[in-house]
């Protein structure tokens, strides 16, 4: 695969991503890759709901931004993905809190490589925001309005980051019509 090919659609859960992706993908003719991080938990048979010390957590996101590499690696050709290393990045920083025990080398190290690897992986990142409906579904990531919002405002300051050499188009969070996001992610392509 060529450097820079992928379109990856950024954002909290429950936004609406893999559904969007999907959609692209079939419209688009490039491949959806869908990430889960579901499987790297279970891998290491740690439970996602669990709590843990930030050392363990730091350790799980480093695994599976290696699972992401490995699936976006296998496609020789332009894809898009429902998660990026921005959002590996946002969950990892709202794990913190002023009692937190962090490694800072190790903190900064990982933060090195997500911005590494979303601008070697990437042509362009699109960040959907919160504003559909949040429907229960089981199995599905919690409905909880504020730690959404905690992440997208997280995803939005990294998206703006100097380190970030990727374009970055912000969806408005007005835009909750399925076929206006469509079109906006096949018009923010088509300038990439």
């Amino acid at each position: 695969m060529s450097a820079g090919a992928g379109i990856g659609l950024a954002g909290s859960h429950r936004t609406g991503k893999s559904t969007l992706a999907r959609v692209v993908a079939k419209r688009s003719g490039i491949p959806f890759i869908k990430t889960t991080t579901t499987e790297v938990f279970a891998r290491l048979g740690l439970d996602p709901a669990a709590k843990m010390d930030f050392a363990t957590r730091l350790n799980v996101q480093r695994h599976i931004l290696r699972a992401y590499q490995e699936a976006w690696q296998s496609t020789h050709q332009p894809f898009i993905t429902d998660r990026t290393p921005i959002d590996l990045l946002a969950y990892t920083f709202a794990d913190i809190q002023g009692n937190t025990v962090v490694n800072d080398d190790e903190l900064e190290l990982y933060v090195a490589d997500c911005f590494a690897v979303t601008n070697r992986f990437f042509k362009s990142l699109i960040l959907v925001q919160p504003g559909i409906p949040l429907i229960f579904a089981t199995g599905k990531a919690a409905l909880n309005k504020a730690y959404i919002e905690h992440i997208n405002m997280l995803i939005t300051g990294f998206c703006r980051d100097a380190r970030l050499n990727v374009p970055a188009i912000i969806l408005p969070r007005t835009m909750t019509n399925l076929e206006a996001r469509v079109q906006a992610v096949l018009a923010g392509q088509n300038r990439s």
